[in-house]
């Protein structure tokens, strides 16, 4: 039995197929690690959530912002574009038992044994792991309960990048999603910053990657995240794995195997 992380498919069915068969997972023994954004911007999300579907049972998934924006249009907060490829999706047969089954999913995922720690965007500057995945459990019931599409309808909000203890619990809630699915850049007080999206190449102090500032990482924890496919090139301390190879944008899907810390990599297949 073997462990693999993988993130950012983007609706890339073809190349996550190849990549699975090179590196010989067995969806029968292995787990797959997903750290979000299984669907948007490639062409195939609805192949991607029915193929992962199959062997759900094998797979462990944390949410990432694509993937919530996805159960927002389902609900009817947010209007569809072209450029997410939902279209198909929305108007199978099985999009309800699909989406229901992605917006039971987690936000966090943490392997104390093995001391790793999985996330879509990353862990906040500010807060304790436990602070965090207890907030974190608290987004969960509410996307997986029946009133999920007033909650979305009220998460959304660039304007919540600081934890204070001021903060209401809707805003406590607001920070975390954030933290969780949306961050990329912090400034030295921890402060988030929504905007920025290029590599910390073009971007200057004080600015920083997140997990340049992780005073309250939990020490010994391998960190997989994904949802920053610029990051490519940029050092990136050891106890960090950045997931995000930038398939859906002409770039690669990546994948670690734990056990021997093997990387297999398959590239965009030109349509």
């Amino acid at each position: 039995m073997s462990t693999y992380f993988i993130s950012d498919i983007h609706g890339c069915y073809k190349e996550l197929k190849l990549l699975l068969k090179k590196s010989g997972f067995n969806s029968q023994k292995d787990f797959l690690w997903i750290a979000g954004d299984l669907v948007s911007r490639g062409p195939d999300s609805l192949k991607v959530l029915r193929y992962l579907y199959s062997f759900k049972s094998r797979v462990k998934i944390v949410l990432g912002n694509h993937d919530i924006n996805l159960i927002a249009i389902f609900s009817g907060i947010k209007k569809n574009k072209k450029e997410n490829f939902f279209d198909e999706l929305l108007v199978s047969k099985d999009s309800s038992e699909l989406i229901n089954w992605l917006r039971c999913q987690s936000l966090l995922k943490i392997d104390k044994n093995r001391k790793i720690i999985m996330v879509h965007a990353g862990i906040s500057p500010q807060l304790d792991i436990d602070t965090l995945q207890n907030y974190a459990l608290n987004i969960e019931e509410f996307l997986s309960n029946d009133n999920y599409a007033l909650f979305l309808e009220a998460m959304y909000s660039n304007s919540i990048v600081f934890w204070e203890s001021k903060l209401n619990r809707l805003d406590r809630l607001r920070y975390s999603i954030n933290v969780l699915t949306r961050m990329r850049y912090c400034y030295p007080d921890g402060r988030l910053n929504m905007f920025y999206k290029q590599s910390p190449n073009f971007i200057k102090y004080p600015l920083q990657p997140w997990f340049l500032n992780q005073q309250k990482s939990p020490k010994n924890y391998s960190i997989f995240f994904g949802h920053w496919s610029s990051l490519k090139g940029t050092p990136i301390p050891q106890e960090f794995f950045s997931l995000d190879g930038g398939c859906c944008w002409g770039g690669e899907l990546k994948m670690l195997r734990w056990e021997d810390k093997k990387w297999f990599v398959q590239s965009f297949l030109i349509k």
